[in-house]
C-alpha cells in the first residue's frame, strides 16, 4: 500500500511529502538526498529550536515580526520541546551539506507548520520563521548552544562528581601502603591516597580548562547571516538574540567578537573537542591503572577488588572482568577517534563559512555524552566500590628489594644494587639479605626500610 503523500512547493518546484509530515519541500528533498547514517543528535536540534525561539522573542521587540506570529513560533517551539520524541520530525541525516541547510530548513518549515496552525494565518519559513538569520550562523549557534549546554548541564557536573568520589575513597582508604612501579616494574613504596591523588588531581586539572572554554563556546556567531556582514538582520537583532537565548537557556550567551571569525572557523569547537581529548587520555590512564591493580585474583597484581558485576565469561565459570573500566577505556578511545574527526572538520572552513559543520556538531556532542556518562559510571560503580587487599599489598612490599634505594645515603647505590640482585635471586625480603651483606643492625635496617616512612620521601 502506498503511503499517503501531499504536494508541497519550494524554489525549486513541487515535491510529494508524507500527508501527515510538519515538515516541508526542503525537509523532503534532504531526505531523499541523504540516507547515509541517521539524523542529527536530539541536544542539537533541541538547541536549533531555541535558536528560532530567541530569534522570534527578538524580532518581535524590534518591531520586525508580528506579536502574533512570534508567540505562535516560540509557542509551536515550546510543544516540539515537550515531546519525549520530537525527534521524529527532524528526520535530516548527519551527513548532510556541510553548512546544515537542511536541519535549519526542516527546523524552519516544523515551526512554521505548527505556528500556522496556532495562528490560523499563514506563518512562512523563510520569511518569519527564518527573519534575520541564515543557515550560516544559525547551525554554527545551535552547535555552540548545545555544546555548551552539554558541558554545563552533564559533562562539568559528572566530572566534579568524579573528582569528589576519588577525594573521598583517598581519605577513607588512602593510608595503605603499596609498591610504586615505574615502566610497570616493582618501584619505590606509596600510599594508595598518593595514588588517588593523583588521579583526583588529573580530573580537577580537566574541570579548570573545561571552564575556561565555557565563555568561547557561549559566544555565537548568530546576527552574521549569510557571510558574517549581518545582511538582512536588524542591526540590533545579535545582542537582542543573546539576551532572549539567555533567558531561555539560563546560561549567559554573547555575541561572537567577530562574525567573520564565528561563521569561517569552528576553532572552539576544535578546542573543547582538543579538551576532550585530554580528559579521555586522563580516564583511559585511570582506568588502566585500575585494571592492573585489580588484576588476578591469584596470578595478577590483586591490590584492589572491583565490584563483581557480571560473569566475565561464556566458558569460564567464576570468572569476573573489570567492566566499567573497560567500558570506560573504550569510550575515551572513541572521543579521540571524534577528535581526529573535529580537527579535520575545523580545517573545512573556506572563506566564510566551516562546510562540515553537522559533522562537529555530532561528534561533538558524542564525545560530550560519552564522557559524561562514563564519569558518572567510574566514580559510583568502581572507585566508590573498589575494596583493599591489604595482604597482598603487604606481600608484595615485604618481597619488593627496590626498598634497598632508601640506603642509597648510608651504603651507596653500588652497594645496594649488590642487596638488590641478590634479594632478587634468593626470592628473599632485602631487609634479610641487608642484615647480612651490611653492618647495619637489624633495628637500624627497620627503620630505613619501613614503607610507610619512605612514603613520605626525603633523607
Amino acid at each position: 500500500m502506498t503511503a499517503a503523500t501531499r504536494i508541497e512547493r519550494d524554489s525549486m518546484g513541487e515535491m510529494k511529502v508524507p500527508a501527515d509530515a510538519l515538515y516541508g519541500a526542503q525537509t523532503q528533498r534532504a531526505v531523499q538526498n541523504f540516507q547515509i547514517s541517521g539524523p542529527m543528535p536530539t541536544r542539537f536540534i533541541a538547541a536549533l529550536l531555541k535558536v528560532k525561539q530567541a530569534a522570534a522573542r527578538a524580532n518581535v521587540a524590534l518591531g520586525l515580526l508580528p506579536a502574533e506570529t512570534g508567540v505562535a513560533i516560540e509557542r509551536a517551539g515550546a510543544e516540539l520541546l515537550a515531546e519525549p520524541d520530537f525527534i521524529r520530525h527532524f528526520p535530516v541525516d548527519v551527513f548532510q551539506t556541510g553548512s546544515g541547510t537542511s536541519s535549519n530548513m526542516n527546523a524552519n518549515e516544523v515551526l512554521a507548520t505548527l505556528a500556522t496552525r496556532l495562528t490560523g494565518t499563514a506563518v512562512s519559513a523563510n520569511d518569519h520563521v527564518n527573519m534575520g538569520q541564515s543557515s550560516n550562523d544559525s547551525i554554527p549557534s545551535a552547535l555552540h548552544i548545545s555544546a555548551a549546554l552539554a558541558l554545563h548541564e552533564e559533562l562539568l557536573p559528572a566530572l566534579r562528581g568524579l573528582a569528589a568520589a576519588i577525594r573521598a575513597k583517598s581519605q577513607s582508604d588512602g593510608h595503605h601502603v603499596k609498591t610504586g612501579r615505574t615502566h610497570l616494574m616493582d618501584a619505590m613504596p606509596v600510599r594508595l591516597g598518593q595514588t588517588l591523588d593523583g588521579w583526583a588531581a588529573q580530573i580537577e586539572a580537566q574541570i579548570a580548562q573545561l571552564e575556561g572554554l565555557q565563555p568561547r563556546i557561549q559566544a555565537l556567531a548568530q546576527g552574521g547571516t549569510a557571510v558574517g556582514t549581518g545582511i538582512n538582520a536588524h542591526p540590533d537583532f545579535a545582542a537582542r538574540f543573546a539576551k532572549e537565548l539567555s533567558g531561555l537557556t539560563g546560561l549567559p550567551f554573547t555575541t561572537a567578537p567577530d562574525f567573520f571569525a564565528a561563521m569561517g572557523s569552528q576553532d572552539a569547537a576544535v578546542a573543547l573537542s582538543g579538551a576532550l581529548k585530554g580528559l579521555a587520555v586522563s580516564l583511559m590512564k585511570i582506568a588502566n591503572d585500575l585494571r592492573w591493580m585489580n588484576s588476578g585474583p591469584l596470578a595478577g597484581l590483586a591490590e584492589i577488588e572491583l565490584e563483581a558485576l557480571q560473569p566475565g565469561s561464556s566458558i569460564m565459570p567464576g570468572k569476573v572482568n573489570p567492566v566499567i573500566p573497560e567500558a570506560v577505556a573504550m569510550a575515551a578511545a572513541q572521543v579521540i577517534g571524534h577528535d581526529a574527526a573535529i580537527t579535520i572538520a575545523g580545517q573545512s572552513g573556506n572563506f566564510e563559512l566551516n562546510v562540515m559543520l553537522p559533522l562537529v556538531a555530532h561528534n561533538l556532542l558524542d564525545s560530550l555524552v560519552l564522557l559524561a556518562k562514563t564519569s558518572t559510571l567510574l566514580g559510583e560503580r568502581a572507585i566508590a566500590t573498589f575494596t583493599v587487599n591489604e595482604a597482598a599489598l603487604n606481600q608484595a612490599l615485604a618481597r619488593n628489594p627496590i626498598l634497598v634505594t632508601a640506603l642509597n645515603p648510608v651504603i651507596g647505590y653500588l652497594k645496594a644494587a649488590e642487596i638488590a640482585k641478590a634479594a632478587y635471586k634468593q626470592g628473599r625480603p632485602v631487609i634479610d639479605v641487608a642484615a647480612e651483606m651490611t653492618e647495619l643492625s637489624r633495628e637500624q635496617l627497620q627503620q630505613l626500610l619501613d614503607p610507610a616512612k619512605l612514603t613520605h620521601g626525603g633523607l
